[in-house]
């Protein structure tokens, strides 16, 4: 008869508890972006640990997006993840868990036209705005390939918070972070990417100002798919691991701006 073997209980350290509990309270919106933090002692103190404990749980906080210093300062404040950071973090995960290039061009086309519908719906003057100024930016044609694929990644992240829906601008970021490294191959192998990406552009501008999602939806439909036809115009292979050879080829690896940054 095989004997029933159990695993052994494992204990979380005590900083990793402490760290949960505050974030729990933070989740709660017991602790609301903006509230300032009891001091470390204080800390120490409520939960009757060593400051050592709390200074450990505040920087696992810290590190989540969870928490933030001010002007230098010690004093620590409940925080929201910025969406960069949220989607830097995303991007990495599925460079990590093989997503590969059509992956990620498969994911613009089904989230993309969907951001572009809310934001013809639900977009301000100012945003409208906002998002015709990165297409006039784009279209001028001067910027280098760098600055081009950074002003086309403002286009889509400006399309997100204009969708008024932030699941699509949390879920809009690693797709940009992704997808831009890409677009800087394209932009750079192909001379006719940028006008064809700046009348696309151009084309969503115009259905947002007419409030008209059915016609944005249908423009960012036609842009994805032109992505798909650059990606094999410019011969990056559609069925490599995005971030498998970073440091060999930029369209393989999370954007990360200029200089790495």
């Amino acid at each position: 008869m095989t004997e029933t073997r159990f695993e052994p209980l494992h204990h979380d350290p005590a900083y990793l508890r402490l760290a949960g509990l505050i974030r729990a309270r933070i989740l709660a919106r017991q602790l609301v972006p903006g509230s300032a933090l009891p001091t470390e002692t204080e800390l120490a103190r409520q939960f009757e640990v060593n400051r050592s404990t709390v200074r450990e749980a505040l920087r696992n906080l810290q590190s989540s997006g969870l928490l933030e210093r001010r002007g230098g300062g010690k004093k620590l404040f409940v925080s929201r993840p910025t969406v960069a950071a949220v989607g830097g973090g995303l991007s990495e995960a599925l460079s990590l868990h093989g997503a590969r290039v059509v992956d990620v061009w498969e994911a613009l086309r089904a989230v993309e036209p969907a951001i572009a519908s809310a934001a013809a719906r639900r977009r301000t003057p100012e945003q409208l705005r906002e998002i015709s100024q990165v297409a006039d930016t784009f279209a001028a044609g001067e910027l280098p390939a760098d600055a081009a694929v950074q002003c086309v990644g403002r286009f889509f992240r400006a399309l997100g918070a204009a969708s008024g829906n932030p699941v699509f601008a949390i879920a809009n970021e690693p797709l940009v972070q992704l997808v831009q490294p890409g677009l800087a191959i394209i932009i750079d192998r192909l001379p006719q990417a940028r006008r064809r990406i700046a009348a696309a552009q151009r084309s969503i501008v115009d259905a947002l100002g007419r409030h008209d999602p059915e016609s944005a939806a249908e423009w960012m439909r036609r842009h994805i798919e032109d992505f798909r036809r650059g990606f094999e115009q410019a011969g990056l292979p559609l069925e490599t691991v995005v971030g498998k050879q970073a440091g060999s080829d930029p369209a393989l690896s999370p954007w990360r701006g200029p200089g790495g940054a």
